[in-house]
């Protein structure tokens, strides 16, 4: 089971394969949004910024391969992981789709424990990406531990060291969440004393400079980090 609830968008005008993965991939712990053709799947995606999309290539309306190469176009999908799944094996399917900017390319029919691994993977793979590297990349907000930067749309957004690694803290652990005795430890340390209201302005200043959705109060309990819908 993965432990945050990434964002994967299943896109296909089978609704039996719609059905299926959608099934599979939720009871896996995936958070599953769902579209029938490209223009549906460009619009879902734009909204909910999945990070990993599974792509049907012959759809009515807009095909696959030009929904890709939409995506593509678009810096807040432009790191979103592309798998293409179609019936379709000549070469030339699996040329345009590498071509539009696809990452993997599976055909049917689907083996359901097949995919799920291939997905697992990729996940795995981009944690110990962000181990190494030290950068967390959330929809439109870029936060670079080694530099201490954060970048929302391009932008970049000067915080202080503690909101920084409040930020952080928070941001490495997607839904999960945390009460003010917790990050008072993990942040100010159990040695210094600091009272919990401290935890609360410096959300209130986080959320004056990055906005107020990505960071949920919950009431009675603290706060959780959720990924930009």
């Amino acid at each position: 089971m993965p432990n945050i609830a990434h964002k994967i968008l299943i896109v296909d005008d089978d609704e039996d394969i719609l059905d299926l993965l959608s099934y599979n991939l939720s009871k896996e712990g995936y958070k599953v949004y769902k579209a029938e053709d490209g223009i549906e799947a460009l619009e879902v995606a734009k909204q909910k910024l999945p990070e990993l999309i599974i792509l049907d290539i012959m759809m009515p309306r807009m095909d696959g391969v030009e929904a890709c190469r939409l995506m593509r176009q678009e810096p807040e999908l432009s790191k979103a992981h592309i798998i293409f799944l179609t019936a379709r094996v000549e070469e030339y399917s699996e040329v345009a789709a590498f071509d539009s900017g696809a990452d993997d390319f599976i055909s049917k029919p689907i083996k359901p424990r097949a995919l799920l691994s291939r997905v697992n993977s990729y996940f795995k793979r981009s944690e110990k990406k962000e181990e190494l590297t030290g950068v967390l990349e959330m929809g439109n907000l870029i936060i670079n531990r080694i530099s201490y930067s954060v970048k929302l749309n391009g932008k970049k957004i000067i915080l202080p060291r503690k909101e920084f690694e409040l930020l952080y803290f928070l941001a490495k652990k997607p839904d999960e969440v945390f009460n003010r005795d917790t990050l008072l430890k993990n942040i100010w340390g159990s040695d210094v004393y600091v009272l919990a209201r401290t935890v609360d302005v410096h959300i209130r200043k986080i959320r004056e400079k990055i906005g107020d959705n990505f960071i949920s109060t919950i009431k009675g309990v603290g706060y959780k980090f959720e990924i930009n819908e």
